[in-house]
């Protein structure tokens, strides 16, 4: 047993306490409260750290830390230019992704894993392309939810794609990660492979994880099949027999008539979305995971962020990848939502998003995100800014913390 305490325990799932402090045993907490009710208690060693607030590591919802090393990979590979368009984006990154060998692909995932670490990140909602990188994971103290990317519009080649899957699901070994689909986007999916997508997630009783209107482009496409993913992108993946009729409708409402959008589902961007998407949205029990600064890099627009708050869809917050954003830390993503945003979020549900609210995105809400017994001992000490009470301390933290250590299952990360 062992006691960590601080002069603010932030539990996130219930109010901060001044003189907190949490109980450890075997990587789990089994008891919070005060350093002298936890002392009484329990006894066992004590880590105090003064002036300091303890706080649960950060899950950060939708990552793809196989492109960590894109910016060099880009320099290396002589594609280093600058897309004009999300389409031109997509592309090169195609280009890049074809020529990576396996071992460039592994230390790409394991320097975007000690990134994520040494930035407070204990936990990730990952979109992996290529399963054969799970041992990565696996070996790492990073822990959340990896989920299997799945695109394909050729119906031989999708059933083969969904026979592996399956083989994946099952042979998915034990650890601090989980398993999850990412039927990657409205449309990368034939309407049949997203169809089979979402009833394998279902028979496994796992979420799923769906790009969601994140340019004009595909609300463009979705419509009437038309513009750069019909002109360039189709071709460009030898998709041109695939090309398919206009459907008049938006990306929301085509996966809802796919049956795609389920409790539990997360969907990633929602930049383009309409009242009536955001209610569907609502109404199905997704999360949205927005993805700012990627938003921002891209210019691909805002999500409308107060519309989806005011109809009370679920909120988390990822960084997506260093091919569209500047770093993997959600402390710059907190921060920079805080500015787009100003008199929309308090700093208290800015820092939900990348606890309480990932947890959920991730469907891990009874092991992560919170500070309480039976939960994983996986939490930060950061020393805030200037704090005059509990109720100043969200935006302390957000305004101007510095994390001074990160604990994987109550052990230090050196």
């Amino acid at each position: 047993m062992e006691i960590f305490a601080a002069s603010y325990l932030v539990p996130m799932g219930s109010p901060p306490r001044e003189g907190g402090a949490i109980a450890v045993e075997n990587g789990r907490i089994v008891a919070v409260g005060s350093l002298a009710e936890l002392r009484s208690a329990h006894g066992g060693k004590v880590a105090e750290f003064d002036g300091c607030v303890i706080m649960p590591g950060l899950v950060n919802s939708h990552a793809h830390l196989e492109l960590t090393h894109f910016p060099s990979w880009k320099l290396r590979k002589g594609i280093d230019y600058s897309p004009r368009t999300y389409v031109d984006w997509v592309i090169q990154v195609i280009k890049i992704r074809r020529g990576l060998t396996r071992d460039e692909l592994e230390l790409s995932v394991r320097e975007g894993i000690r990134i994520a670490l040494e930035s407070g990140t204990t936990a990730v909602g990952e979109i992996l392309t290529d399963r054969i990188l799970v041992p990565c994971y696996q070996g790492s103290r990073l822990g959340g939810r990896i989920f299997f990317e799945a695109i394909g519009q050729d119906e031989g080649k999708c059933s083969a794609l969904l026979k592996d899957l399956r083989s994946s699901l099952d042979g998915f070994p034990p650890g601090r990660f989980k398993a999850g689909l990412s039927p990657h986007a409205p449309h990368t999916l034939s309407a049949r492979f997203m169809g089979e997508v979402t009833e394998l997630a279902g028979s496994y009783s796992l979420p799923a994880m769906i790009h969601l209107a994140e340019s004009r482009e595909e609300s463009a496409f979705l419509h009437d099949s038309s513009g750069k993913i019909a002109d360039l992108l189709y071709p460009f993946a030898g998709w041109e027999s695939h090309l398919p009729p206009p459907r008049r409708t938006t990306p929301t409402a085509y996966l809802d008539s796919l049956g795609a959008l389920q409790q539990g589902t997360a969907v990633v961007h929602c930049v383009h979305v309409t009242p009536a998407d955001v209610d569907t949205l609502k109404r199905r029990g997704v999360t949205a995971v927005l993805c700012p600064r990627s938003n921002h890099r891209l210019v691909v627009g805002k999500a409308p962020a107060a519309l989806l708050k005011k109809a009370g869809v679920p909120l988390a917050l990822g960084t997506d990848s260093l091919a569209s954003n500047d770093s993997l830390s959600l402390w710059d993503e907190m921060r920079f939502l805080h500015r787009e945003f100003p008199s929309l979020f308090t700093p208290t549900e800015i820092l939900e998003m990348v606890t309480t609210g990932g947890a959920r995105a991730l469907r891990m809400e009874n092991e992560l995100g919170s500070l309480a017994p039976g939960k994983r001992a996986d939490f930060l000490v950061v020393r805030p800014g200037e704090v005059n009470s509990p109720e100043d301390l969200a935006e302390a933290l957000l305004e101007a913390g510095e994390l001074r250590e990160v604990y994987i299952g109550g052990e230090q990360l050196h």
